[in-house]
């Protein structure tokens, strides 16, 4: 029979993101605009779109080997799953997101003690429970089905939500009182299944694929012409993964340089025809 990894890809906030991500490790990936069903270039990987919240218990289960979901929901599903790898990146950038408790500006909830006997809406209600228990508060908990923001102050004292960047909280006149949970999202695998030589191996090949086209995100290489008298000072403004390739051009007294770099701090001095390019994976 056919090798097979069946391969588990969020659906709905994380999918574009995702999608993106792995175009850029290697793999083509297209699904319909009705499909749950993602098709691989890799004829290896049978793909299925779920639902971040749900996905660990698939993976758990073993209708799943492998997925892509948020520690969060691990957390909240209980899920007894290998976590492979951690894969920084969310809907909206590079960095991990948070669950917040929030409430209206005017709100007299000042910190978390302030929530004895509260009502409060979440997504996330199993781990917003635990977490308030371990506070030693008491407050009465329920599920939110969207729309989070609106709730207070009418049908909920205050929310338990996750948020990026903060701002979906202003516009709706929201304040941070904690942040209850930190989450990035997590390449995972069924515990019978990272036992299994092949699929171990092929999810091993995913991650590595995965993780250097993130670590590229950030990087560009940069070539560039160098005079021998600037060579020391260039050499001092730009760091390398290790050490920059130089080669001595047919110009005597001029060499070529050539470096990964990150974005945010591409500078040179003395240098000419500097050319910048994106990277699709770095791989170390």
């Amino acid at each position: 029979m056919k090798k097979l990894l069946r391969l588990g890809l969020p659906k709905g906030s994380l999918q574009e993101s995702t999608f993106k991500l792995f175009k850029k490790a290697g793999y083509n990936v297209t699904v319909g605009s009705r499909s749950y069903y993602p098709d691989f270039d890799d004829g290896e990987i049978q793909a299925m779109l779920i639902r971040a919240q749900e996905m660990a218990k698939y993976v758990d289960d073993g209708v799943l080997d492998a997925g892509l979901t948020g520690k969060d929901w691990i957390l909240e599903q209980g899920a007894d799953v290998k976590e492979v790898a951690e894969l920084n990146y969310a809907k909206g950038g590079l960095r991990p997101v948070q669950w917040v408790i929030a409430v209206p500006n005017d709100s007299k909830i000042k910190k978390v003690k302030d929530l004895q006997g509260k009502r409060i809406a979440t997504e996330l209600v199993g781990y917003t429970r635990k977490y308030l228990k371990s506070q030693g508060v008491k407050a009465e908990i329920d599920f939110s089905w969207g729309a989070t923001e609106v709730k207070p102050p009418h049908l909920a004292d205050a929310i338990v939500e996750l948020t990026e960047t903060g701002s979906s909280l202003k516009a709706n006149n929201l304040r941070i009182v904690e942040t209850i949970l930190e989450s990035s999202t997590r390449f995972i695998a069924n515990k019978a299944s990272w036992k299994d030589k092949w699929k171990k191996q092929k999810m091993e090949n995913i991650v590595l694929l995965l993780k250097g086209a993130l670590a590229a995100e950030e990087k560009v290489g940069l070539k560039m012409n160098v005079p021998e008298r600037s060579m020391k000072r260039v050499m001092t403004l730009l760091s390398s993964m290790h050490s920059p390739t130089i080669s001595q051009l047919s110009d005597k007294g001029w060499f070529a340089l050539e470096v990964i770099i990150d974005e945010k701090i591409v500078k040179a001095v003395g240098a000419e025809g500097i050319i910048e390019y994106p990277l699709n994976k770095v791989i170390p």
